[in-house]
Parts: C-alpha cells; structure tokens; sequence
C-alpha cells in the first residue's frame, strides 16, 4: 500500500501561538498534496521545554488536532506535555484522520547527566514504553530525537536500539521527530554527518522507513540533522533544504513486512 508522509520543517519556538500557525499552516498545505500523516519536530506545540504555559498548551492542542480532524489528516505531534499522572514527558502524540487520540511516545534517550544527580532532559521528563501504533492502515512508531541515534555526546544511557526493537514489535515505519542543538561550527557538522549515517543505517538494517523532520530554529543555521524520508534500503527519496523552514511530503510503498 502507499502512504503519503508529510513533514514539517518548523522553527520551534518557546511562543505557543507562534508554533501553532506554523503547524496550522503545514497541515492545510499537506492537507491540499493529500497527505496521510503529517509529522512535526520535538516540542513543536510547546517550545522544547518541560516549563511551558499549560493553558496555552492546552487551547493550542485542541486547535491543531480539530483542525487536523476537519482537514482528514493523521498527525504526530512532537510536543512536551504534563501527563494526568502529574509527569511530564517529551512526546509525540499520535492522531488519526478522524482525530482520535491513540497514545504517545515518549523519549527515552534522553539528554544530559545522572552524575551525581539527574540534570538536564533526564531530570525533567518521565518515561514511558515503547509502543506501536496502527495509523493510517499501517503499523508505525515514534521515536525523538536521540532516540534513533544515540548521539554519546549528549546521553549517558546505552543504546537499546530502538529503530530495531520497533521493528521486532511489528513497526513499518518511524516517524522521528528532532530539536537538536547547534552553533554551526565543527562539532555541529560532525554531529550531522553521525546523524544521517545513523538514519540510513538504522533503516537498512531493521527494513523500515524512516521519516524525520528537525527543527529550523534558529533559521540562519543549518539544522542538527537531515529532514526527509529514509526508504528501507537505506537511501534518501525526499529531503528538505538544509537550512530555514520547509515543508516535504513522501510517498512509502509499504509492502509485506521483512524479517529483521
């Protein structure tokens, strides 16, 4: 079967009102090129922050799922959010066309140090498991971030493989949802090159595609990683500019699942 991908290349910002235009503008346009499912970067909706203004989280959330049910487009939705157990988790929240809430991911590999107390991500998100999610006739997870590459500079945790461990689950695809930092020097560029290798190997190796979509902001840098879609055989069939926000869509013939 084929599914229609869109993704978002936003400038994530800590202003609400100011992500949800942006969001609210990409799904009416992938809407229009008939996408399926529409993704958007880590923290998209709140700022990539765990202290973010609730209400405003929550008025924005109901204007960009309903709009999103009237449109007839799934979304995976990248946003911080605080959980009815009273924990916030970094996540992507996963709706269907008809604006069903399914669940949600939430990052694991999360960024900073456990030494000699939690700081950073791994102090101010929760966890919670891996799931698999049916969405648009197809079986797809989520993952954020660091989650698919486990960049060592920026967590202690090991690498559970999580691309692999998703596939295993019955996974086809993965939407990744990125906010990685940068400066544009060295480090950065080094960064990028570790990134897209992780992205094409990751899908090699476990058939799936990905499809990842990073940030924009700030828009005068390139991006920490690639945005496009990544086919199972490991190669680019869309990518976004480097650099600035843009907006791609990508066609996935999901055929019968391999055996990884």
């Amino acid at each position: 079967m084929r599914l229609r991908v869109a993704g978002l290349q936003i400038a994530v910002t800590p202003n609400i009102e100011r992500n949800v235009r942006a969001i609210e503008g990409g799904l009416r346009w992938a809407a229009r090129r008939g996408a399926d499912i529409v993704l958007t970067p880590e923290g998209s909706l709140s700022g990539y922050t765990p202290r973010f203004d609730r209400a405003k989280a929550t008025e924005a959330l109901k204007a960009v799922t309903g709009l999103a049910r009237d449109l007839g487009v799934a979304l995976a939705l990248g946003t911080c959010w605080e959980e009815p157990d009273g924990l916030c988790y970094n996540q992507v929240r996963l709706y269907d066309a008809e604006g069903r809430y399914l669940g949600f991911h939430a990052k694991q590999l999360r960024c900073g140090s456990m030494e000699p107390s939690p700081v950073g991500e791994i102090g101010d998100y929760a966890v919670a498991p891996l799931r698999v999610f049916p969405l648009a006739g197809v079986h797809v997870g989520a993952l954020i971030c660091n989650d698919l590459w486990a960049n060592p500079t920026c967590t202690p945790m090991d690498d559970p493989h999580l691309t692999h461990r998703l596939a295993q689950m019955g996974a086809r695809v993965v939407l990744h949802a990125v906010n990685g930092g940068r400066n544009g020097g060295p480090m950065s560029r080094l960064c990028w090159r570790y990134h897209e290798s992780n992205l094409r190997l990751r899908a090699l190796a476990s058939r799936l595609w990905v499809v990842t979509v990073d940030s924009a902001e700030p828009v005068h840098l390139p991006c920490s990683a690639p945005s496009g879609v990544v086919a199972p055989s490991g190669e680019w069939t869309v990518r976004a500019r480097v650099r600035g926000e843009d907006r791609f869509i990508g066609d996935l013939d999901v055929g019968p699942r391999a055996v990884v």
